[in-house]
């Protein structure tokens, strides 16, 4: 059994292979084709106690997507009547309504992880285009062959980046381009801090620039937040947590982040 989050450390500490975000969202497609396959093969006790675990999966989603439906919603409040109390003539046709109850922010967050919904400051941005976002480069002998492409968007490189030698170099990312720390304000606290970033979570134009730590509006990226003392309920401190880029870095300078609380 594992004693402290080591593995989730390096990652946040040295990144990852640029395609790991592709080889999770592909492994995670072919897992509903695997449970279908192992569900027909399997007998006896083992298939029942699969459908039994599936069915218990199946009823926590519903219940979970059923409470965020249910935030908004207003619920007929007839728990704390009597059943057999006289309601006056004019209020026959009316129903009395109560709002849902509201969950904790912990609970709240947990939830959304899960049925894999996030209330970001901006839920839609402009989409960005291949020849927005590269620069053809043609180097060396061979003109016509000009395979290599120079990102003109602000990126995100791991500290222990290194880079190819220039004879197999598929993408340049400047150094001038290259930013490690971001603006991040907490909704909450009404305040702004200026952190470290950790990587980049997701970048709405596609897995490519994802990999590649492209960073434009509407990103969510991953930063350091252990200088500002956020404890889980647990008691551990919280490394890293996401944040939405709000402003276009390439053309003010610096990136300017909201924190998902």
């Amino acid at each position: 059994m594992p004693q402290g989050d080591h593995i989730d450390l390096h990652r946040k500490r040295y990144g990852e292979r640029l395609d790991a975000e592709e080889t999770r969202r592909k492994k995670e497609a072919r897992s509903a084709h695997k449970r279908a396959e192992y569900a027909k093969k399997v007998l006896g006790i083992k298939a029942k106690i699969y459908a039994k675990r599936r069915h218990a999966e199946k009823v926590t989603m519903k219940k979970t997507i059923a409470m965020h439906e249910e935030k908004g919603k207003r619920s007929r409040a007839d728990g704390d009547k009597d059943a057999g109390a006289a309601v006056p003539a004019y209020l026959l046709d009316r129903e009395e309504a109560a709002r849902a109850k509201v969950l904790s922010n912990t609970v709240k967050q947990k939830r959304k992880e899960k049925a894999g919904k996030w209330d970001v400051p901006l839920p839609k941005v402009r989409p960005v285009s291949e020849q927005e976002m590269f620069r053809v480069m043609s180097s060396g002998k061979r003109k016509k062959k000009a395979w290599k492409r120079m990102l003109t968007k602000v990126t995100y490189v791991s500290p222990t980046f290194t880079r190819k030698p220039p004879k197999y170099e598929r993408f340049i990312r400047p150094t001038g381009l290259r930013f490690d720390k971001a603006n991040v304000t907490h909704p909450e606290l009404k305040a702004t801090f200026q952190l470290e970033i950790l990587g980049v979570k997701k970048n709405p134009n596609g897995s490519l620039y994802t990999g590649l730590g492209v960073i434009t509006k509407g990103t969510i990226i991953e930063v350091n937040v252990s200088e500002l003392g956020l404890v889980t309920p647990r008691g551990k401190v919280v490394w890293g947590k996401y944040a939405q880029v709000t402003n276009v870095p390439e053309n003010e300078g610096c990136i300017n982040a909201v924190l998902l609380v």
